[in-house]
């Protein structure tokens, strides 16, 4: 850490501002000033580490559908302006005092959450998404070390409580791993929950961003893995990325063929639709896991809960613990995201992109074109 000294000519009233001061630097990044407007170039500020805190200057930022719905305020939380990424790898830069568990140079990445009061019963059961203290997002969020809201990663440099900072396998692709600090997380948190196993059968629900990596996990999980979806045309990619079989969703006598056989459905889709037909697969006792739509769905009819004991559920991101498992699962066994890459300069076609379905599976933005 460095330690500064103060000219003497400055009263200790004025002592606090100017060690604010000193502990902030200037970052270029890409931000958005309004909902209608496009992403360009802004300075920001950052912290320099304190005691807990980890620097690091960021390689690759992954492109998540979760950055478009903020920019363009589709949940009424937005504040501008708004520097959105949170699948952010990097390496690290400094280190404050109290880190033990990272030093500079490593390799580490940042997903959804920068902070939390790791004090509350929650966050001691590993579930810091849940914080009942409210967790500090990796963008529009409160920040409490420098006031007004934090940003994200489609920037040069971040500093994070070294709690939520990552370890990321050195032998993966790097940039192919930024994903997974979302879609990742967030397809393999349920299957955990739920305990899916080698001999069970998923149905992975919509071939995206998150369903392309539920299929690779599921299917790495041993489980006999369905992809369940509209569009025959994406038959032949669901089998490449590991699953065993294709179900067209509309295909009425495939449907029935499948009913009731299901022991867990992971749906990824994005937004409102019918969960009924779906909800027939399952077996007795079994769940369907809702990852994609943050919105109102179509009314479900009681009976395809009822007459089964059957479940909806659904499921956030994962915790940090849960978080590097992950990680260290996709080290183990070479897994690591589709990815297009892009330059930031191209960030608003992607985001075009993005909203008409036109990328295979996930972008990432490499950070050194900013």
């Amino acid at each position: 850490m460095i330690l500064y000294d103060f000219p003497s000519n400055i009263s200790i009233k004025n002592v606090e501002f100017c060690a604010k001061e000193s502990f902030m630097k200037q970052v270029h990044a890409y931000a958005a000033k309004a909902p209608d407007a496009d992403l360009e170039p802004l300075m920001i500020e950052r912290r320099d580490a304190l005691a807990n805190d980890v620097a690091i200057d960021i390689l690759y930022c992954g492109v998540c559908h979760s950055d478009i719905h903020a920019k363009l305020n589709d949940w009424g939380n937005a504040k501008y302006p708004i520097v959105p990424g949170h699948e952010i790898i990097g390496r690290v830069t400094a280190v404050g005092d109290a880190v033990t568990a990272h030093k500079i140079g490593d390799l580490v990445g940042v997903g959804c959450m920068v902070d939390a009061c790791l004090s509350c019963p929650t966050c001691g059961d590993h579930q810091e998404m849940y914080c009942e203290n409210g967790s500090t997002s990796t963008y529009n969020s409160k920040d409490k070390h420098l006031g007004g809201h934090t940003y994200g990663g489609y920037s040069k440099h971040v500093v994070v409580r070294d709690h939520f900072v990552l370890r990321i396998p050195e032998h993966l692709e790097t940039a192919a791993v930024a994903p997974l600090l979302c879609a990742g997380i967030t397809t393999w948190s349920p299957l955990q929950h739920w305990n899916i196993k080698k001999g069970d059968k998923v149905g992975v629900i919509g071939l995206g961003g998150l369903g392309h990596m539920g299929i690779k996990f599921a299917h790495a999980l041993g489980a006999e893995t369905i992809m369940i979806t509209t569009s025959p045309d994406k038959a032949t990619d669901a089998k490449k990325l590991g699953a065993d079989d294709v179900l067209i969703s509309k295909n009425a006598s495939e449907m029935q063929a499948h009913k009731g056989s299901f022991d867990f459905l992971l749906n990824t889709i994005p937004v409102k639709h019918d969960l009924n037909p779906y909800l027939q697969l399952l077996k007795r006792d079994s769940t369907m896991v809702l990852v994609g739509a943050i919105e109102n769905l179509e009314p479900m009819h009681g009976a395809n809960l009822i007459l089964g004991r059957k479940s909806v559920a659904g499921s956030l991101i994962g915790g940090i613990k849960e978080t590097q498992e992950m990680l260290d699962f996709c080290g183990e066994h070479n897994i690591t995201c589709d990815v297009e890459m892009i330059d930031m300069q191209d960030i608003n076609t992607a985001f075009k992109r993005v909203q008409s379905n036109d990328v295979k599976y996930r972008f990432v933005i490499d950070m050194q074109s900013l």
